[in-house]
């Protein structure tokens, strides 16, 4: 076994490292999304850069969450290099220790980094979008800034049928910004058409404020609230509004089983779950590719090479866990295989090339 001292020695030498990396992706992302938030908003009026420094710090964690298997791949990449580097591995080596045994340390806390990211770093990162989303909505909403795709859904009703067509969701989409809405009759018919600033989801109807409407046979009228009818619950709006991954990891089990109990195909969300389940493997495959990339003697040449073929190998895993998750979410392929295989092939491959170099 490793001695403690080694151990914790490897360990925060590991931590320190991905921590670097992952900081300095995150101090990008920040920049980048406060810059493209101030020319966004550069037409409206009223907005502080305080409020868009806020926003930028709140959406941030939820697009670094993506890049944190590369913060693993490269921080271990970069720990390994620099051990080797400074013949702190041969050392260890020399003193009788394994490559298992000095990778231990940094697989011990590459699975608790995946523990971390998926019960803690999740459900934040997810809560601070969503009052991200929320306070763009009500502060500089007329910029259209929440998102620049049209949200579409059907439903159903005693008055009959309607589409509703929305710029902007906030509150897992129970709360909706300048909707219009096509009334139809029981046959089919179209009644007329209603314009709203905001709509919010009651329990059997739509609270619409600041409402046009527009008939066939009168004028448009105006009103400062309307109701719509509808038969749709927050579990079915969410579900046509809101992406898999704005749903925290602790609230994706209830979710699931609401769905399927109301009827509705709850495949997105199994994924996601399966998806985040299997982070923590997903992070000890990245260890195990960037060993298998970082562990040459300097003094034998080529370690650029090495470290070029473990960025694209890491690249690849990536892309590949992004294929299978479209099969998975097309209904191709099962959720548990679809969110499990990649990390389980990249951790085999990981260990497979290890075996050669070191054993072999």
């Amino acid at each position: 076994m490793i001695g403690r001292t080694l151990g914790f020695y490897l360990a925060g030498r590991f931590t320190r490292s991905v921590l670097g990396v992952f900081l300095t992706v995150f101090a990008l992302i920040y920049t980048l999304d406060f810059v493209e938030l101030v020319r966004r908003t550069g037409d409206v009026a009223d907005v502080p850069a305080l409020l868009l420094a806020q926003l930028a710090l709140f959406r941030t964690p939820a697009v670094a969450e993506q890049v944190l298997p590369f913060a693993i791949l490269f921080g271990a990449m970069a720990a390994l290099l620099n051990l080797s580097r400074k013949l702190e591995l041969v050392v260890a080596r020399a003193a009788g220790v394994s490559a298992w045994q000095f990778l231990t340390p940094p697989i011990i806390m590459a699975l608790a980094f995946g523990v971390l990211a998926v019960t803690a770093y999740n459900p934040v990162s997810t809560f601070l979008r969503e009052q991200a989303t929320n306070v763009e909505a009500a502060r500089i909403g007329k910029a259209k800034s929440t998102t620049d795709k049209l949200l579409w859904v059907r439903q159903r009703s005693v008055d009959g049928q309607a589409i509703i067509r929305a710029e902007r969701s906030s509150n897992s989409g129970t709360s909706l910004g300048q909707v219009i809405i096509f009334e139809f009759d029981a046959e089919g018919r179209f009644v007329n058409r209603v314009e709203a600033v905001s709509a919010q989801l009651r329990d059997g109807y739509w609270d619409l404020t600041g409402v046009r409407l527009l008939t066939p046979e009168q004028e448009p009228q105006s009103f400062d609230a309307y109701a719509v009818a509808t038969n749709l619950t927050p579990e079915q709006v969410r579900q046509s509004f809101s992406s898999a991954d704005s749903v925290p990891f602790w609230e994706l089990p209830s979710l699931i089983e609401r769905s399927e109990r109301a009827g509705l195909d709850a495949t997105r969300y199994r994924l996601q779950f399966q998806s985040l389940l299997a982070r923590p493997l997903l992070f000890m495959a990245m260890v195990l590719v960037a060993a298998s990339v970082s562990l040459r003697f300097f003094r034998f040449g080529g370690v650029a090479k090495m470290v070029l073929g473990g960025v694209a190998a890491g690249f690849v895993l990536y892309v590949a866990t992004k294929l299978v998750e479209d099969l998975g979410s097309a209904g191709l392929l099962s959720a548990g295989l679809a969110a499990w295989s990649p990390a389980i092939v990249g951790s085999l491959l990981g260990t497979l090339a290890l075996l050669y170099q070191e054993d072999g």
